[in-house]
C-alpha cells in the first residue's frame, strides 16, 4: 500500500488544502500521521488517484458508477446514520455521548423514529447455535409477515419490534419479567458485570451508515418484501468475513500472539492475508470512536493491551470495535460467538431503521450491468 505527501496528493488532486481534508473527514482518502514527522500526514495513493481521474473527467458514466459502490460517494439518501469529521451521528445525535447512558431500545426508537419500542419476552426452544435460531426465527416470519410495500409508517414500526423481538428470542432468550436486552445477554450469561460494557456495545453498533448489511436490507426492502425478509438478508451478510465474522481474526491474533509473540502474530497475519483486519476503519482516518469508548468500559487483559499498543506501532492504525467485542468477550468469558450474537441483535435495529426508510421512499434498487463477458453468436 502507497502512501504519499499532502504536497504530492494536491499536485495530482489540483485541489485546495481544504479539499484534501474534506475528503479525509468523509472517508474518501484515508491518512495516517507520518512515521517520520507525528505532526504531519501520508495519504493512501489509490484513493487520490481515484479521486483525482474523477475530477478530471477521464472516466465514463458507469466507471463512476461502478466506482460508487467500493467505498464512494453515498448512493443512497439517508437520515438515519452519517459519519462526519470522524464521528458517528443516530439521526444528528453523537452516537459515543449516547452510549453513556442509552438502552438498545432507545436507540431503536431513535432510529426508526418511535416514540418507545417495546421488545417482547420469548425464550428460544432450540438447543442448537443462537444465530442459527435468528435465522429459524426471520424465515418462519417470512411465509407469513405481509408484504411491506402500501401500509403506513406507523404499522411498519409496531411490525418492526416484532422482528426484533423474534431475533431477541433467539439470541437472548428470557424468561420472566420484561428486562432491557443488554441485561438479557448478561444474565443469560451468568455475567452481570458485563452488563454495563454490553450495553455500551449493543448502543455503538447499532447502526453504521450504509454498510454491506444495511445494503442488503435496503435491497430487500426495495422488492416490497417483508420487514423480516429485510432483516434475514442483513443477517446472512452480517456473517461474513469482512463485516461481522471479523471478530474471527481477532481470535487468531490473539491465540498466535499467545503462542510466539505479539509482533510475530501481526507479521504473520499480514504476511497471510495482507492485511490485519482489528486494526484501522478506512471511514475514520484517526482511529474509530466506537472502539476508544468501549475499550474504555472495562479492563481487558494484558495480551489484548499489548495487541493493540503494538498494531498501532507497526501498522500505524488503531484498533477497531471488531477487536474490543472480542476483547470483551475474553474478559468476561463470555461465549465463543458473543460478539457476533452482539452485533446481530444490536445491528437489527439498523437493518429495520434502514428497511423501513427505503420502504417509504417507494425506490427499487435496481443497478444496471456492465457486461464483461464473451460476445454472444
Amino acid at each position: 500500500m502507497l502512501w504519499i505527501t499532502a504536497e504530492e496528493a494536491l499536485a495530482r488532486l489540483r485541489t485546495k488544502p481544504q479539499t484534501l481534508y474534506a475528503n479525509v473527514s468523509r472517508g474518501r482518502i484515508r491518512a495516517k500521521p507520518d512515521p517520520a514527522d507525528p505532526r504531519r500526514s501520508l495519504y493512501q495513493a489509490d484513493d487520490v488517484r481515484r479521486l483525482a481521474e474523477r475530477h478530471a473527467g477521464r472516466r465514463q458514466a458507469a466507471a463512476v458508477a461502478a466506482d460508487a459502490i467500493r467505498w464512494g460517494d453515498p448512493v443512497l439518501p439517508t437520515s438515519i446514520s452519517t459519519i462526519s469529521n470522524g464521528k458517528l451521528f443516530y439521526r444528528g445525535r453523537d452516537a459515543i455521548e449516547l452510549s453513556k447512558h442509552a438502552t438498545l431500545e432507545e436507540i431503536a426508537a431513535l432510529l426508526w423514529d418511535a416514540k418507545e419500542v417495546y421488545v417482547g419476552v420469548a425464550e428460544g426452544g432450540g438447543a442448537g447455535p443462537r444465530i442459527a435460531e435468528a435465522f429459524a426465527g426471520l424465515a418462519s416470519r417470512i411465509v407469513t409477515d405481509l408484504p411491506a410495500l402500501g401500509r403506513k409508517a406507523s404499522v411498519l414500526k409496531a411490525e418492526a419490534a416484532g422482528v426484533l423481538s423474534t431475533v431477541a428470542a433467539a439470541l437472548a432468550p428470557w424468561r420472566g419479567d420484561p428486562v432491557p436486552l443488554h441485561l438479557r445477554l448478561a444474565l443469560g450469561w451468568q455475567r452481570p458485570d458485563a452488563a454495563e460494557p454490553i450495553r455500551k456495545a449493543l448502543v455503538l453498533a447499532a447502526e453504521h451508515e450504509l454498510n454491506v448489511s444495511a445494503f442488503a436490507a435496503r435491497v430487500t426492502a426495495s422488492s416490497g418484501a417483508a420487514l423480516s425478509a429485510a432483516t434475514l438478508s442483513g443477517l446472512a451478510t452480517l456473517t461474513g468475513p469482512r463485516h461481522g465474522g471479523a471478530w474471527l481474526s481477532v481470535t487468531r491474533l490473539t491465540e498466535r500472539a499467545a503462542s510466539i509473540s505479539v509482533r510475530g502474530a501481526i507479521r504473520d497475519m499480514l504476511s497471510s492475508e495482507g492485511v490485519v483486519r482489528p486494526f484501522g476503519h478506512r471511514l475514520y482516518p484517526q482511529g474509530d470512536p466506537r472502539a476508544g469508548a468501549l475499550m474504555a468500559s472495562f479492563e481487558a487483559p494484558p495480551l489484548y493491551g499489548a495487541l493493540a499498543r503494538a498494531g498501532e506501532e507497526l501498522l500505524g492504525e488503531p484498533i477497531n470495535i471488531d477487536f474490543v467485542l472480542a476483547a470483551l468477550s475474553a474478559t468476561f468469558e463470555l461465549p465463543e460467538d458473543a460478539p457476533l450474537i452482539i452485533f446481530a441483535l444490536s445491528r437489527t435495529t439498523g437493518w429495520l431503521a434502514h428497511a423501513i426508510e427505503q420502504i417509504e421512499s417507494g425506490h427499487l434498487i435496481r443497478p444496471r450491468a456492465r457486461y464483461t463477458g464473451t460476445a454472444g453468436p
